[in-house]
């Protein structure tokens, strides 16, 4: 296969991929900030199973497929994915959490919610820009 074919595979499971994504974001209700803020209030369990089982089908792909498969679908390889922590990592762990808690709002699903027409969100997504943005500035 081409590259120019290889690239636009790639760019059509990106699109699958991402429509899934919201679809499945959307069907569990966490494009609606009431639903997680009640979540993360420990009044509603619902999404609890949303996310393990998100999380149960990843740890499972990401553990099965380079045993069952010899290369991927629309790579020549498995990349591994190492994660490094430091201070920075944490803080903005702690930051994307606070925020998170206070408006029940994630940029997965605040993407998700724009394509529902819950144009509200875009303040929230307008400030995950502008945080993303002066620590990008502050990095340098």
């Amino acid at each position: 296969m081409t590259q120019s074919h290889t690239g636009a595979w790639r760019a059509l499971a990106t699109l699958g991929a991402g429509a899934l994504f919201g679809f499945g974001l959307s069907w569990s209700t966490m494009i609606q900030p009431e639903v997680v803020l009640s979540f993360l209030r420990f009044s509603d369990f619902g999404l609890l199973l949303v996310m393990g089982g998100a999380v149960l089908v990843v740890t499972a792909v990401y553990q099965l497929a380079p045993r069952l498969m010899a290369r991927p679908l629309l790579d020549d390889h498995f990349h591994q994915h190492p994660s490094v922590w430091n201070r920075d990592t944490a803080v903005g762990a702690a930051l994307f959490g606070l925020g998170w808690g206070l408006c029940g709002v994630c940029p997965g699903p605040a993407i998700a919610a724009l394509g529902a027409g819950n144009w509200s969100l875009l303040w929230a997504l307008l400030g995950i820009a502008l945080g993303a943005l002066v620590q990008g500035l502050r990095a340098r």
